[in-house]
C-alpha cells in the first residue's frame, strides 16, 4: 500500500505546515505595512521568515543527524508555537521589529518543514518514492483551504487586528505536534564501512554534479518566482482597491494550484521523466506572467496565481525527485541542507524585492522582472539535457 499510516500523517503535517505559511503570507505583508516606518519595508516580516529559514538550515541538518527526523521535526514545531505567540505580542504592542524577530525565529520551523518532502521518500518503497513525495506535498491542500480562511476569519477575532491570526497559528502548531507524534520514521542508515564511508563524499563534490546544480537551482528559482508574485499579491490587490477577502480567495486558489496536482504529479514523473515535467512547469510560469501583464481585474489575478501554483508544483516536485539522484543515504542531511539553503536564500531576496518593487514600481514591472528566473530555469534544463547526452556518448 503506497499511502501507509506514516505517509498520511506526514501529509497532514505538510498541510498544517502550509497552513502556517499561507497565513503568514496573507497577513505579514499587511501587518508589516501598518506597522513599518516606511512603505517599502512592508514585506520585511515575510523576508524575515525566509531569512530565518536560510540561517537555520545548518542547525536543522545537525539536529537531524544527531537526533533523527522525529525529534528534529518536533523541535521545529515547538519553535513554531513560540514564534506565533511572539508574533501576537508584537501586533498587540504595535512593535514592527519584534514582529520581524518573530518571523525570523519562525524560520527554524520552516527549515524543518521543508524536509517533510524528503522524509516522504524514506517512508515508501523505492519504486514509489516519486509518488510518495508528490502525495505528501498534496497534503498542502489543507493549507490552501485553512490558511486563507484562517487569516480571514481570525483577523478581527480580537480588538487588535490580526492578533487572533497569530494566536490561531499557535494552536495549529500544537495540533501539528500531536500529528507528528504518530509518525514512525525509519532508522538512520547503518554506519558500515567505517567513519569515512559514513561521511560520504565532500559536499563540494556533490554540489558540482550537473544533476544537483539543476535540481537545487530549479527548486530555488521556482520558489523564488512563486514567492516574488505571491508575497506581492495582497499588496497589489489592496492598491487596486480589492477587499482582503478577495485577496484571500486568490491566495486560496493559488495554493490549491500548488498542491492539488500532487495527486497526479508523481504519475507524470514516472511516465514522462523529471525534466519533461519541470519543462511544463516552466511554461506554466511563463503563462502566469503573461496573464498577470494582461490586466489587473480579479479574474486575471486569480488565473495568474492559479497557473503560478501549478507551475511551481511541477517544477518543485520534479526537482525534489531529481535531487534524490545526486546523493547517497549517508550524504542526505548535508545535501538536503544545501538545497534548502539555496531555496531560502532565493526566497529571502525575492521577499525583499517583492515589497520594494510592488510599492515603488508596480505590479507590471514586478512581473517583467519575474521573467529572469523563469528563463534561468529553462536554460538550466537545456544545459542538463546537453550534459547527459555528452555523458551517454562518453564525451
Amino acid at each position: 500500500m503506497l499511502m501507509n499510516k506514516n505517509l498520511w500523517l506526514l501529509a497532514a503535517a505538510q498541510g498544517l505546515f502550509l497552513t502556517n505559511n499561507v497565513t503568514f503570507i496573507a497577513i505579514n505583508g499587511l501587518v508589516g505595512l501598518s506597522l513599518a516606518p516606511l512603505g517599502w519595508m512592508a514585506t520585511l516580516p515575510v523576508m524575515g521568515y525566509v531569512v530565518g529559514g536560510a540561517l537555520s538550515t545548518g542547525l536543522v541538518a545537525r539536529s537531524q543527524a544527531a537526533w533523527g527526523r522525529k525529534v528534529s521535526f518536533q523541535l521545529g514545531l515547538l519553535v513554531a508555537l513560540l514564534s506565533a505567540l511572539l508574533g501576537a505580542w508584537a501586533v498587540a504592542d504595535k512593535n514592527f521589529w519584534l514582529l520581524v524577530t518573530a518571523t525570523v525565529v519562525a524560520g527554524y520551523y520552516s527549515a524543518n518543514g521543508q524536509l517533510y518532502r524528503f522524509a516522504a521518500a524514506e517512508l515508501a518503497l523505492p519504486a514509489f518514492k516519486e509518488k510518495a513525495v508528490s502525495l505528501v506535498l498534496a497534503g498542502g491542500l489543507m493549507g490552501a483551504v485553512l490558511g486563507p480562511n484562517l487569516a480571514s476569519r481570525t483577523r478581527t477575532l480580537t480588538e487588535v487586528p490580526f492578533m487572533g491570526a497569530y494566536l490561531a497559528l499557535a494552536m495549529v502548531a500544537v495540533l501539528s505536534m500531536w500529528v507528528m507524534s504518530g509518525v514512525t520514521f525509519p532508522a538512520a542508515p547503518a554506519k558500515a564501512g567505517g567513519p569515512a564511508a559514513h561521511l560520504g563524499r565532500p559536499l563540494g563534490q556533490i554540489m558540482r554534479q550537473p544533476v544537483f546544480i539543476v535540481a537545487a537551482g530549479a527548486s530555488a528559482l521556482s520558489y523564488g518566482v512563486m514567492n516574488l508574485l505571491m508575497a506581492a499579491t495582497p499588496l497589489a490587490m489592496q492598491v487596486c482597491g480589492f477587499p482582503f477577502d478577495d485577496a484571500a480567495l486568490v491566495l486560496e486558489w493559488h495554493v490549491i494550484g500548488m498542491f492539488a496536482p500532487g495527486f497526479f504529479t508523481g504519475h507524470l514523473i514516472k511516465r514522462f521523466g523529471t525534466q519533461a515535467v519541470m519543462g511544463v512547469g516552466v511554461l506554466l510560469n511563463a503563462a502566469c506572467i503573461g496573464i498577470a501583464l494582461s490586466g489587473q481585474d480579479l479574474h486575471q489575478f486569480l488565473a495568474a496565481l492559479l497557473l503560478l501554483g501549478v507551475g511551481w508544483n511541477f517544477v518543485f516536485t520534479a526537482s525534489t525527485t531529481l535531487a534524490l539522484q545526486a546523493y547517497r543515504p549517508e550524504e542526505k542531511d548535508r545535501a538536503q541542507a544545501a538545497i534548502n539553503f539555496c531555496v531560502f536564500a532565493t526566497m529571502a531576496f525575492t521577499s525583499f524585492a517583492s515589497g520594494a518593487l510592488v510599492t515603488t514600481q508596480g505590479w507590471s514591472l514586478l512581473n517583467i522582472g519575474s521573467m529572469v528566473p523563469v528563463a534561468m530555469m529553462a536554460g538550466g534544463l537545456l544545459w542538463l539535457a546537453g550534459s547527459q547526452k555528452k555523458a551517454d556518448r562518453g564525451v
